[in-house]
C-alpha cells in the first residue's frame, strides 16, 4: 500500500483568501459565512481589517468574531481546499482565549429518558430563566 501524503501538505502555495481559509480550516461552516465576517470587520489579519479578498501567508496572526467568541490563530499552513478536522487542527495554532462561564447559569437539561416536562416542571423551569 502506498502512503498517501496529507491533503494539507500536497500543493505547496504561498498564500490564499482569507475567506477561504477560515473555510478550509472549519473556523466558519461555509465560505459565504466567512465573507459576511469580512464584510462586517470582524476579522483582523495582523490587526488590520482584512477584506474576503486579503491573502494570507504562513505567520500570519488572524482574529475573528466567531459566534460570539474571539478566535485569535496563527497559519501554519496555508490550504485552499476545505480538509477533516484533524488534518485542519495541524494547519493552524489557536491562540484564542478561553471560553468563561458565567457562574449562576442553571443548565435547563433534563436526564435522559426522563420525558417530556409536565406543566409544573415547565413553570418552574420559565421561573429560574426569568430570575
Amino acid at each position: 500500500m502506498v502512503a498517501r501524503p496529507s491533503p494539507c501538505h500536497h500543493d505547496v502555495i504561498d498564500t490564499a483568501r482569507i475567506d477561504v481559509w477560515l473555510w478550509a480550516v472549519r473556523l466558519t461552516p461555509n465560505r459565504s459565512a466567512a465573507t459576511e465576517l469580512c464584510r462586517a470587520g470582524r476579522v483582523l489579519v495582523n490587526n488590520v481589517p482584512a477584506k474576503a479578498a486579503t491573502a494570507v501567508r504562513v505567520g500570519d496572526r488572524v482574529e475573528a468574531r466567531i459566534a460570539q467568541r474571539q478566535r485569535v490563530v496563527e497559519v501554519v499552513q496555508v490550504i485552499q481546499k476545505r480538509v477533516g478536522a484533524s488534518v485542519a487542527a495541524t494547519c493552524l495554532v489557536d491562540h484564542s482565549p478561553p471560553v468563561v462561564r458565567e457562574e449562576g447559569v442553571v443548565n435547563f437539561q433534563r436526564e435522559r429518558g426522563t420525558g417530556r416536562p409536565t406543566k409544573k416542571d415547565r413553570r418552574q423551569i420559565d421561573r429560574l430563566q426569568r430570575g
